[in-house]
């Protein structure tokens, strides 16, 4: 089960390098519009998210709480990459927020124990 979990977290982290990556990437061309990069980085975090979220950790799960903040995070992130993908541009706050979500999301799962 550790070896999924590995896997699991392996695939979580090239997700969140994805969303973060294309949405520095677009913010730096000056381009504000959503990427297939972001789209599929909240995707795979999302669901690779679920999936760590599940009991492989032999009853060293993370807190409760903990796990329903990065999920709301995560669906808020999802929902504001998935909605706005066709646009030919994005408001420079909407696009700032993904950044700042995807960024606040690494924060809980790195100093939240």
């Amino acid at each position: 089960m550790e070896t999924l979990r590995l896997v699991l977290l392996y695939v979580h982290l090239i997700g969140f390098a994805m969303l973060l990556g294309g949405s520095i990437a677009q913010y730096v061309s000056g381009r504000l519009r959503i990427n297939a990069a972001m789209l599929w980085g909240s995707v795979i975090g999302l669901l690779t998210g679920i999936g760590l979220a599940a009991p492989l950790r032999d009853g060293h799960e993370p807190p409760s709480a903990k796990l329903v903040t990065k999920l709301v995070l995560a669906l808020l992130i999802f929902v504001m990459v998935f909605f706005s993908r066709k646009r030919a541009s994005v408001n420079r706050g909407h696009f700032l927020a993904i950044i700042g979500l995807t960024l606040a999301n690494a924060a809980v799962a790195v100093f939240w124990h």
